[in-house]
């Protein structure tokens, strides 16, 4: 890379449909949230937005119908990671440090829920985010988040297309 894009982020400099991307990124390559379902929506520089559809399996209490509270909490995790991806200058592995739920009220049964987060501060070390789930009105939400990615941690980079596509030759995540 040249000089000037040393400090363009990823979003900025990864080419093509970058939607679809990291729907493979972040949904179709990790095994828990395709198992969930979970679907990108948005995605821009600092921000991400998930639709987690509601599905029987997913229930936590069967007498209403409500989605299990780990499924959400795995969708607005997986988003708020996605947030911090799109703010990374260089492919580094990262991983939650702490993710803080505020639940408001119950997801209503067979409604989709949606998540929204945003890195709203990245340090050498660390990354932090806020995120809200809801049914499409922000301002009503069923659950917030506030969390904290630590940077450079062990592992593979799961950034660029030839890392999705191994990763999904090999039937496994990035």
């Amino acid at each position: 890379m040249g000089d000037e894009s040393r400090h363009k982020t990823i979003f900025e400099v990864v080419p093509g449909d970058k939607l679809e991307l990291f729907q493979k990124w972040f949904s179709d390559t990790i095994p828990h949230n395709k198992a969930l379902g979970l679907v990108v929506t948005a995605v821009r520089k600092g921000g991400a937005t998930m639709r987690l559809d509601w599905q029987p399996h997913l229930v936590g209490n069967p007498e209403t119908g409500v989605l299990h509270g780990g499924a959400i909490t795995a969708m607005l995790d997986s988003c708020s990671g996605m947030a911090v991806a799109t703010v990374l200058t260089k492919a580094q592995p990262f991983a939650t440090l702490d993710l803080r739920i505020d639940y408001v009220h119950p997801a209503t049964p067979g409604q989709p829920v949606l998540a929204e987060a945003e890195c709203y501060r990245l340090t050498s070390n660390v990354a932090f985010t806020r995120a809200v789930a809801h049914h499409g009105d922000p301002k009503d939400p069923i659950a917030a988040s506030a969390g904290t990615f630590m940077l450079g941690t062990k592992g593979k980079a799961a950034v660029g297309p030839h890392a999705v596509r191994v990763a999904a030759e090999k039937g496994r995540g990035v």
